[in-house]
């Protein structure tokens, strides 16, 4: 099973989380930490994948606005981000 690193953001939101996402698109905790990282900056979140040398990642960055406004599935702005 794959793990690809990734950042998470949510519009509006004050913080990041930062962990992994494996194949059937679950998210949870960086292998070296114990649980989901939550960072109060996206430079922050980056760091924390530094730290753990680790050189590029997912950045989602998701609305829940689209729910709100009756669309089926939230949209998600998804981009490889190099640290």
């Amino acid at each position: 099973m794959i793990h690809e690193p990734t950042i998470i953001g949510i519009a509006d939101g004050t913080h990041y989380l930062v962990g992994v996402t494996d194949n059937n698109g679950n998210f949870s905790s960086l292998p070296s930490l114990k649980s989901v990282a939550i960072c109060q900056s996206l430079a922050d979140a980056k760091q924390v994948l530094r730290d753990q040398h680790i050189e590029t990642a997912t950045l989602n960055l998701q609305s829940a606005y689209d729910e709100m406004c009756g669309l089926a599935t939230p949209s998600i702005t998804s981009e490889t981000i190099f640290l």
